[in-house]
């Protein structure tokens, strides 16, 4: 989270407590949420405050941890719940144990985090959460904000507020297509979202879909982008993870990664992934021509936001099918979506027709290209 927002809400937690109510259970919507959730699951509380959703969620029979970054809301929370669970985190580096929760409440703490942080952090969630659990979180919709931004934003835009009386906290506010571009984008599916009748505010509401999310972040010197997850892959949470893939020998072998199917340390490295297609499924010929068509502007968008040095797309029948079908490989003439891209054989075990030899060469020549 951005270090003078904490600060904000670790000095004047107090005066926020007593200047706020608890609205989502005023208006239903935690209890709307704690249905969706199977009895007695394990809920995570995400920017939890002085834990009234924790300790509501608890009362009905979950089991429920509270998580902030805010030590005095923390303290706050155990003095008003004695025995509630509590995790002093912050939400970009979520320390929850993979598929671990069946839920995830967050009201108003992810717009607190940089644009640039968001992709990643919500990532993180889909990791922790299990395939189909239920989200709700609130973020910040640009298209409310007053006065109107600028058109040229790119659909996101981070402000502090000259008279905000907490002091100057982020907020980094998302038009509605660019939150649903985050949210398919981390790997979340059934999105729906609900403007809030008071603010700026926007309820999301989705689930975890059983595919990978982006791992992107600034700087990115190579964005890896495959066809689309394998279920094998979608269940480990890790690119090209079934062994006899050769992409992570070959990123080795070409110096791009140091550990192979860490894809944290790639991303440490600069070393981004993506997928042309979000859906996971157990054969490519199961896409349909219009998840192309969808993905591609999808990707562009991602492109777009983040700029790496090159995109390098990993497997020459998917590109054909949803681009160029003569296409061949090596760099992508007028590269894509206004930055180099570079085209390579897919490095799956079934390719026999490409080694490791010449699969390496490919990552090194994408890695070279620079724009």
């Amino acid at each position: 989270m951005d270090s003078v927002t904490a600060r904000v809400y670790e000095d004047r937690a107090r005066d926020w407590i007593a200047q706020r109510t608890p609205r989502a259970l005023e208006d239903g919507r935690l209890d709307a949420f704690a249905a969706q959730v199977r009895g007695g699951g394990r809920i995570a509380d995400l920017g939890c405050g002085p834990g009234w959703y924790a300790a509501h969620l608890r009362a009905a029979g979950h089991t429920v941890v509270a998580l902030d970054l805010s030590r005095a809301m923390l303290v706050a929370a155990g003095r008003l719940h004695p025995g509630l669970p509590r995790v002093c985190a912050d939400l970009a580096a979520l320390p929850i144990a993979d598929a671990s929760l069946d839920g995830a409440w967050a009201q108003a703490c992810y717009p607190h985090l940089s644009g640039d942080e968001l992709p990643l952090a919500l990532a993180r969630l889909h990791a922790a959460l299990r395939v189909d659990a239920p989200l709700a979180l609130a973020l910040a919709d640009l298209e409310r904000l007053h006065p109107p931004a600028r058109a040229d934003t790119g659909g996101e835009l981070e402000r502090r507020f000259e008279d905000d009386a907490f002091g100057p906290r982020l907020f980094s506010f998302q038009t509605p297509e660019r939150m649903r571009a985050l949210l398919e984008g981390a790997g979340f599916a059934s999105i729906e979202l609900e403007p809030s009748r008071r603010s700026f505010w926007m309820h999301v509401r989705a689930r975890r879909a059983r595919t990978l999310p982006d791992f992107v972040a600034p700087g990115l010197r190579v964005l890896v982008c495959g066809l689309n997850p394998s279920l094998h892959a979608a269940d480990r949470g890790i690119p090209f993870a079934r062994g006899g893939n050769r992409f992570w020998p070959a990123a080795r072998a070409a110096g791009l990664v140091e550990r192979e199917r860490d894809v944290l340390a790639a991303l440490r490295r600069g070393i981004g992934f993506t997928d042309l297609v979000k859906r996971a499924t157990v054969r490519a010929a199961e896409l349909r021509p219009e998840e192309y068509a969808a993905g591609v502007r999808r990707l562009a968008a991602v492109v777009r936001r983040h700029r790496p040095a090159v995109t390098c797309f990993v497997g020459l029948d998917g590109w054909r099918r949803a681009v160029d079908r003569r296409a061949r490989p090596g760099m992508i003439a007028n590269g894509f979506a206004g930055r180099p891209a570079y085209l390579m054989p897919s490095t799956s075990g079934l390719n026999a027709h490409a080694s490791l030899e010449r699969l390496t060469e490919h990552l090194r020549k994408a890695a070279a290209a620079t724009g």
